[in-house]
């Protein structure tokens, strides 16, 4: 399986960070950065941001440049996490509704 290291992982978002802004953190932090995807993740009933989302770059060097110049840095008051993303696990299914009573 080929791993993806041009993906980032950012925590700790503060809840006002949408897509756009999340991709400015990176071009701010250096405009050599180009961003190919950025995405905050949101809650699907309330759309408010779960206060983290992923980062996809040109190439795995812009994306280790940004985890350097970003990773604990302080945004609104809170120190955000940047790291490469890890793949999804595979999660059991939480809405069980067959239990046996």
């Amino acid at each position: 399986m080929e791993t993806q290291n041009n993906k980032l992982f950012v925590g700790n978002l503060p809840f006002s960070i949408d897509d756009a802004k999340l991709a400015a953190l990176v071009t701010d932090a250096d405009a050599n950065l180009k961003v190919v995807e950025a995405k905050v993740i949101v809650d699907r009933f309330t759309n408010r941001s779960k206060g983290f989302g992923f980062i996809t770059l040109e190439s795995d060097e812009m994306a280790q440049s940004a985890i350097s110049l970003l990773n604990g840095k302080e945004i609104e008051g809170r120190q955000i996490a940047v790291n490469v993303a890890r793949p999804m696990e595979k999660r059991e299914n939480r809405g069980n509704f067959n239990r046996s009573f």
